[in-house]
């Protein structure tokens, strides 16, 4: 039986330490889907005006995905660029400010990481400014207003998240180098590259070649597309003799069905994905896999909750020697069941049972996958140029029409 609990503390070796050394980093899970289904995050902006609104469901969720054994807590700064949060009618810019959401998410998240052995990492997304084609400086910019948060606030590394573009995610790396911490750098794409054709392998080459040390994706993809996608990565670093760490953290979503755009484009986005939602053992086997094709940063993104995290300590428990707290309530594969009132139930208490269950859905009416919208929108485009002002009546009126059901 491996120890439960808290890795002692070893003057908290950096990201890179870790990964150099061949350890094992969890990463958290998605923090804008949790908290919008908890009514703390507004659907739609998807912004993270919570950290000053509502601090302590922020450092809630944060201590859950410690004790459930993720070793880094990202700030909860995605889509806080103050672009995002004046877009399309957005209060947050002008009646909170930037600056103090993103001081407010390093607070807490250093707060929680300083209870456990958990690093601290700022993260930035992609911007509005990028996708309605405001210049390199510009757009710089608007990551650099962040880092100098991040920078005041002494986050242990940095991570540029869920970007579209390699364009864009190449501008924020060379921000983010300036700081001289390490820098990890994801996308959020597919096997078929970024939304401008890029293909994976290239994309990897050219966040590395701007100074990314750890470079994956996140978001947007299931468990297996991703792990797919990151292949290809390897595959591109390989072929281009360059060295980085891999990382991944996939929707915690089934999306087989996807188009290059991911799952923003299923017609059950955002309010209707839960019949999509993975088990803890679909992540068990993720997490294998994930370790498997050389990948040691595994986490999540959107959908991921705690118990989802935990699977990913637990199934890679035997490498790392230990299994988070959350694991004192959690049998392995299932053995707490053993003490059921139920005869049938017992029966459960193994892993053979939950590794080949087929969970049906209970919609006998509903179909396994949908078809994608597939407008095949993106920067420059009419419709995705972005506005201070809320988005307009006629505005809406234009897209109903284009929609088809």
């Amino acid at each position: 039986m491996l120890p439960i609990g808290k890795t002692t503390k070893q003057g908290k070796r950096g990201i890179l330490e870790r990964l150099d050394a061949g350890e094992i980093v969890i990463g958290d899970g998605g923090f804008v889907f949790a908290l919008e289904k908890r009514g703390y995050v507004k659907a739609g902006p998807w912004t993270p005006e919570a950290t000053v609104e509502h601090p302590e469901a922020v450092r809630q969720l944060h201590r859950e995905f410690l004790r459930a054994g993720s070793n880094v807590l990202q700030t909860f700064t995605f889509y806080a660029s103050e672009d995002k949060l004046e877009n399309r009618g957005n209060y947050v810019a002008e009646k909170i400010s930037c600056q103090k959401v993103n001081e407010a998410a390093c607070d807490i998240a250093r707060e929680v990481a300083n209870e456990g052995d958990a690093l601290v990492a700022g993260g930035v997304s992609q911007t509005p400014s990028y996708l309605s084609c405001k210049d390199k400086t510009e757009v710089k910019a608007a990551f650099r207003k962040q880092l100098d948060v991040f920078m005041k606030k002494n986050v242990d590394f940095l991570i540029a998240e869920y970007f579209e573009h390699v364009e864009e995610a190449v501008w924020a790396v060379e921000v983010l180098k300036e700081s001289g911490k390490p820098v990890a750098a994801t996308m959020c794409i597919g096997p078929e590259g970024d939304m401008h054709g890029v293909p994976p392998g290239q994309c990897a080459v050219q966040l590395v070649k701007a100074g990314a040390s750890i470079v994956g994706v996140n978001c947007h993809f299931d468990p297996d597309t991703c792990l797919e996608t990151v292949k290809l990565m390897k595959e591109g670093l390989q072929a281009s003799k360059l060295k980085a760490h891999l990382m991944s953290q996939p929707l915690a979503f089934h999306t087989p069905d996807c188009g290059k755009q991911g799952f923003i484009d299923l017609p059950e986005f955002p309010f209707g994905l839960e019949p999509r939602i993975v088990t803890r053992w679909d992540i068990q086997k993720y997490a294998r896999k994930a370790y498997d094709l050389g990948i040691r940063y595994i986490g999540g993104c959107c959908g991921f909750e705690p118990y989802h995290v935990r699977a990913i300590a637990e199934e890679l428990g035997p490498e790392r020697g230990f299994l988070p707290e959350a694991s004192e309530k959690h049998g392995s594969w299932g053995d707490g069941l053993s003490m059921h009132t139920k005869p049938w139930v017992r029966a459960r208490a193994r892993k053979e049972y939950w590794e080949n269950l087929k969970p049906a859905s209970g919609r006998p009416y509903c179909p396994s996958m949908s078809k994608p919208d597939g407008w095949g929108v993106t920067k420059g485009a009419r419709e995705l140029m972005q506005q201070k002002e809320a988005t307009s009546e006629q505005q809406l009126k234009e897209l109903f029409q284009k929609q088809k059901f």
